[in-house]
């Protein structure tokens, strides 16, 4: 047996490592992207679980910023969480009015 050697890890290193490990073991695959990396269209669709088309009809709307790097189009990574964040936020707000209007309702929610 070689010898054993320990190693300091910062404490939100050692979560973030936990979280993976957890998705790992939950059986989601888990990517590791830089915050200022610059995505193609399908490298966003994938990580938002949407079709390409649907991606590219996003940035048609403005929904999401982007560039294009001849006729490519590409997606700030850091532009797509912000996306992402701020749709769950819609859809948590979605959610408490469907659940304040089942109650009104008297649905049993």
């Amino acid at each position: 047996m070689g010898a054993q050697e320990v190693v300091s890890v910062p404490r939100g290193a050692f979560e973030l490592f936990v979280k993976i490990l957890e998705q790992m073991a939950s059986g989601n695959a888990v990517t590791l992207v830089p915050i200022h990396a610059e995505l193609t269209t399908q490298e966003a669709a994938n990580l938002l679980n949407v079709s390409r088309p649907f991606l590219i009809g996003l940035l048609d709307q403005g929904k999401i910023p982007f560039h294009k790097t001849g006729t490519h189009r590409r997606i700030r990574f850091e532009d797509l969480l912000a996306y992402m964040r701020q749709e769950e936020q819609r859809q948590a707000q979605v959610m408490s009015e469907l659940a304040a209007e089942a109650q009104k309702l008297d649905l049993g929610y």
